[in-house]
């Protein structure tokens, strides 16, 4: 049986030996808009919920429209000249308008990267920034949430007269779903914020995981932080599989968020009648799988499906290597998984100690196996797995001493694929 798998930009496609019950669990998706073009138009003009957004410019004079960075497939280039067509025409000028990487605390993004995000033209005639989230200077102070989370938005945000973000709905290891309140924080959030988001008492709450939108309190947080900066308007897109625009849902942030999370979910969702033995899945390909932190979202991904002790495969190119400074000392440094999660417990949060927190969560349920070929092979005694050199060495261990007729559930397009077992599916 040949499976490909989505890796890097070319694809991996393996031989998959006979003998055992495969089940194949590609991400589902609705068909692709006959006219795009006309439902992004259409959703600007009639949005969900809220007042369109040439209403919302009416008698401004600055806009801050917030995206998503290299490490997120969203087709900005396709949606932002409809919003920014809106925008001047409701009297804003152009040299009014700032376009904002929403970075969080991964890299700044390349002017490579910047024509990339947002099509050349727009790169070229519109002002396009990258979020400094260790900046903070750059950042407005608006008090605290209810549960104590200090809140720092990017001032070039927070001060514009309107403010909009632009992204897409996929399902996400920690918030149930990307998209919308996303796009302010962490995305536009100060380091400060961002730790105490990503601290073990989120990263540990049952309810924060993949599909989960219903009680999530990283969810509910955010959705706060969001209001209180100020956010107005959101259009979101959701994806097919070949990443054309499936749907458009645009307006107030919170009614327009959750009406495209129902359609993803409805989509999406991939129902198994019992837990597997082993999964092999991906982190979705490029960009996602460019680092080894991003990568991470596939294994977290899988962890619903398979039996306790089962294995997992996962199948990144990881290109840029481990990612960030601060996480690639972390996983050089920390040699147990569950000393990592003792000492993190209670401690100051540290930067990016929240994707190995992940991963060291995922160990306690089943046993890793890697073929990362990007990372450097002096990572890989620190990777709570194994690692190997080529994909069929993995491939031949993670299958190794499986019996006959096991379950392996195979998960070409990773965290793009919402797998549950039946008989604990509490969406």
């Amino acid at each position: 049986m040949q499976v490909n798998f989505a890796f890097g930009k070319s694809g991996l496609s393996l031989n998959l030996p006979s003998g055992f019950d495969y089940r194949l669990l590609e991400a589902r998706s609705a068909s692709p808009l006959g006219d795009w073009q006309s439902a992004i138009e259409h959703a600007l003009d009639h949005p969900i919920a809220g007042p369109p957004l040439s209403v919302i410019a009416s008698g401004q004079r600055t806009a801050a429209i917030s995206v998503c960075d290299i490490t997120r497939p969203a087709p900005n280039r396709l949606v932002l000249p409809a919003v920014l067509s809106r925008l001047e025409a409701a009297g804003i000028p152009r040299e009014g308008i700032t376009i904002l990487i929403a970075t969080g605390l991964h890299r700044p993004a390349t002017a490579g990267e910047i024509r990339e995000i947002t099509g050349p033209e727009i790169a070229a005639s519109y002002r396009v920034e990258n979020h400094f989230a260790r900046n903070p200077g750059g950042h407005r102070y608006l008090g605290g949430t209810s549960t104590g989370t200090p809140v720092y938005i990017d001032e070039r945000f927070v001060s514009a007269g309107v403010r909009v973000t632009l992204g897409f709905i996929e399902p996400h290891l920690m918030l149930g779903y990307s998209g919308g309140r996303k796009l302010v924080a962490p995305g536009l959030a100060a380091q400060e914020t961002i730790k105490v988001l990503h601290s073990p008492r989120f990263m540990r709450d049952p309810r924060t995981h993949e599909g989960s939108i219903a009680g999530n309190p990283l969810h509910k947080e955010l959705l706060e932080i969001a209001a209180m900066a100020g956010h107005q308007f959101m259009i979101d897109v959701s994806l097919t599989r070949t990443r054309e625009i499936a749907g458009v849902f645009a307006g107030s942030p919170v009614e327009a968020h959750a009406a495209g999370v129902n359609f993803v979910s409805q989509v999406l969702l991939e129902r198994l009648d019992a837990p597997v033995d082993a999964v092999i899945t991906t982190a979705a390909g490029y960009p996602l799988d460019l680092t080894f932190y991003q990568a991470i979202k596939g294994l977290t991904a899988a962890q619903h499906i398979v039996k306790p002790g089962g294995r997992i495969l996962l199948l990144a190119s990881c290109d840029e290597g481990p990612g960030a400074e601060e996480f690639r000392a972390m996983l050089q440094t920390t040699a147990d998984a569950g000393g990592f999660l003792d000492a993190i417990a209670t401690a100051p949060v540290a930067v990016d100690q929240w994707q190995l927190e992940k991963l060291a969560l995922v160990t306690r349920r089943a046993a890793l196996f890697f073929y990362v070929p990007g990372l450097p092979a002096g990572y890989y005694p620190s990777l709570w797995g194994r690692a190997y050199e080529t994909a069929t060495a993995a491939l031949a261990a993670t299958l190794d001493g499986l019996p006959s007729g096991a379950r392996v559930a195979l998960i070409p397009e990773g965290p793009y694929v919402l797998a549950k077992v039946e008989a604990a599916m509490t969406v």
